[in-house]
């Protein structure tokens, strides 16, 4: 064998543990991120302190004491990129001597591609479910790939949601397009799904029950559903991909008039309708809508016991008969008040805002983000606030069922959504600077536990949040935490490729497993004892706690210079913090006997199995 080609993996070798060595050991100065940091997210973030701190004053609490930066930078490394930081990051964070290395730390982890990718699977769960959807005509990988390319990019949220409701195209090159055809399944397209969704997602709100009826509890009606499902309904597909159809079909000569004044369908009618690639068949009806100006052609089989049903709307506009297919307009069929209607599209509040020119779906997609559409603002900032802490703001209610912007009685306690509904739109609808104000916003940087307050007091303290919330992982963040915390270095997309198809791989199959919570991932979740034992005696936590030399034990073990600065690096891998001294008094006596191998093995495993690395505190 060539001597080359034995001392090029020397050296490789070689140096991987020399960076291993330096990461395990007592920190050094390495590279800090730079990122630019806003010039006026100072006053911002002061606006928002402000009106927290006025609010606990009417509430009579005293907020917790700040965290230490260590444990804000897991929080942040948790939200945006799913794990928690690794070592090498760490001694990078603790090198960092600047005043605002928080502000910095945030903007270097929004530019990091972890970020794009980990909030753009966060977001597409709103945005387009959890299902696999059909196959072929859903392709949830592209979808997800193309929100990560405009979060990356900083795209103005406003124009990623005009993207998606206005989608045209294939969807597997334009993967907007993948918004529309997740509502599709045994190829038929469910306009009404669609219309839930849009309402859910971008309004934050749930009008799912006026698809059949008046809505109970809500100010929603059915006729309101039906106006915004109008506006979907000419959606199709053909060999381009998704497109909108016209609105008429064909034309009728005006003197055809006279053949719509009865029930009957007149064999002028239908041959008219043949030369245009309609065909009507023999049992067809006629049945006026509005008299004069709007009827509906029913048709069916020849069979006598098959009903008609409605599929052509004949309409009177401008002094031209008009034929629309139910495929151009909303047909309803009602049969439970044996009634028939045409819906046109239609919004429930402030038709000013849809827009003047295009097609119904440009319209509505214009209606749903303009600027004066406070709930538009006030869903993302609500669900990114969920995302940051766990819990959406509004504590009381699911993440997507606001209560109106105007509603009284919650109009004084969720006034800093449209506080932060402001400046996000103010800011171009960009979700890194909400991000970047969020975090660094008091209630994200207070201490999660008030050591003199009692359980109720704690309740009370998270109602004004008041004190960060104690909110169990996402199955996601579970593992993301394990596999980083097995890796003293950064697992990103500068790994290698075995590593990331590695974690891939174990990502999924972990979170099948543990129980994936699906779109109600911001929804209070309790433990389960599957979970437990699944990270106790799981094939996965055995072997990333395997005392190899690739692993975090195995360096651990052979580069840390002395039993304490063992304990440290675990800690620090593990729980992103030092040990307290009652735990250096209880793990130093077993390092100090068995420092490599079963006893690092056996710290790791106890650490991965506490309750502290399974939460977000």
């Amino acid at each position: 064998m060539k001597p080359a080609h034995i001392i090029t993996p020397l050296l490789v070798a070689m140096g991987v543990g020399a960076l291993s060595a330096m990461a395990v050991r007592n920190p050094i100065l390495l590279d800090v991120p730079a990122a630019s940091i806003p010039s006026d997210l100072e006053t911002t973030v002061a606006g928002v302190n402000d009106w927290f701190a006025e609010r606990w004053t009417l509430d009579g609490v005293e907020p917790a004491g700040m965290a230490d930066d260590l444990t804000i930078l897991r929080r942040l490394s948790l939200s945006l990129h799913g794990t928690i930081p690794s070592l090498e990051e760490i001694r990078r964070f603790e090198a960092d001597d600047r005043p605002d290395r928080l502000e910095q730390w945030t903007a270097a982890m929004l530019d990091d591609p972890r970020f794009a990718d980990y909030f753009a699977e966060r977001l597409a769960r709103a945005f387009v479910g959890v299902g696999q959807g059909q196959f072929i005509i859903f392709r949830r990988d592209r979808f997800n790939a193309w929100l990560g390319r405009q979060l990356k990019d900083d795209v103005p949220y406003d124009e990623i949601v005009r993207a998606m409701i206005t989608g045209q195209g294939i969807w597997t090159s334009k993967g907007e397009v993948n918004f529309v055809t997740a509502a599709i399944a045994n190829d038929e397209f469910d306009p009404n799904k669609l219309t839930a969704r849009t309402v859910r997602a971008f309004l934050g709100q749930r009008m799912d029950c006026a698809q059949c009826h008046d809505h109970p509890f809500d100010d929603w009606t059915q006729a309101q559903f039906e106006g915004l499902t109008a506006h979907y309904v000419p959606v199709g597909r053909s060999l381009v991909g998704v497109e909108d159809a016209d609105r008429f079909a064909f034309t009728l000569p005006a003197e055809f008039l006279e053949d719509l004044k009865g029930t009957d369908v007149s064999d002028r009618l239908r041959g008219e309708f043949r030369e245009n690639d309609y065909s009507i068949r023999a049992r067809a009806e006629l049945m006026p809508l509005v008299d004069g100006e709007l009827w509906v052609l029913l048709d069916g089989d020849e069979s006598e016991e098959e009903e008609l049903q409605p599929q052509y709307a004949i309409h009177l506009d401008n002094g031209e008969l008009k034929v629309s297919t139910r495929q151009q307009v909303y047909i309803v069929d009602d049969t439970r008040y044996d009634e028939v209607r045409v819906v046109p599209p239609a919004v429930p509040f402030h038709p000013e805002w849809l827009g003047e020119e295009g097609t119904p779906r440009q319209r509505l997609a214009e209606w749903v983000t303009h600027p004066e559409n406070r709930r538009f603002e006030r869903a993302i900032v609500n669900r990114v606030w969920g995302l940051m802490f766990g819990r959406p703001f509004a504590l009381d209610r699911p993440v997507d069922d606001l209560p109106d912007p105007d509603d009284s009685v919650t109009a004084e306690s969720l006034a800093l959504l449209d506080m932060l509904g402001e400046d996000f739109r103010q800011h171009d609808y960009s979700i890194k600077r909400l991000v970047q104000v969020i975090a660094a916003s008091r209630p994200f940087r207070l201490a999660s536990d008030v050591q003199s307050a009692g359980e109720a007091e704690l309740e009370d303290l998270e109602r004004s949040w008041a004190v960060f919330p104690l909110v169990r992982l996402r199955p996601e963040q579970v593992i993301g935490a394990m596999l980083q915390a097995a890796s003293v270095k950064t697992i990103d997309r500068n790994s290698h490729l075995f590593v990331r198809f590695l974690r891939f791989a174990r990502e999924q199959g972990f979170v099948d497993e543990f129980g994936d919570p699906g779109e109600n991932e911001l929804s209070d979740r309790v433990g389960t004892i599957p979970q437990a034992l699944l990270r106790m005696n799981g094939q996965l936590a055995s072997e990333l706690t395997e005392p190899n030399p690739f692993g975090s034990v195995g360096r651990i073990s052979a580069l840390a210079s002395s039993p304490e600065a063992t304990l440290d690096a675990c800690y620090l891998v593990c729980l992103t913090r030092r040990p307290t001294e009652p735990e250096r008094e209880h793990f130093l006596p077993q390092l100090g006997t068995q420092r490599e191998g079963q006893a690092v093995q056996d710290l790791f495993w106890a650490l991965f199995n506490s309750p502290e690395f399974s939460w977000n505190h």
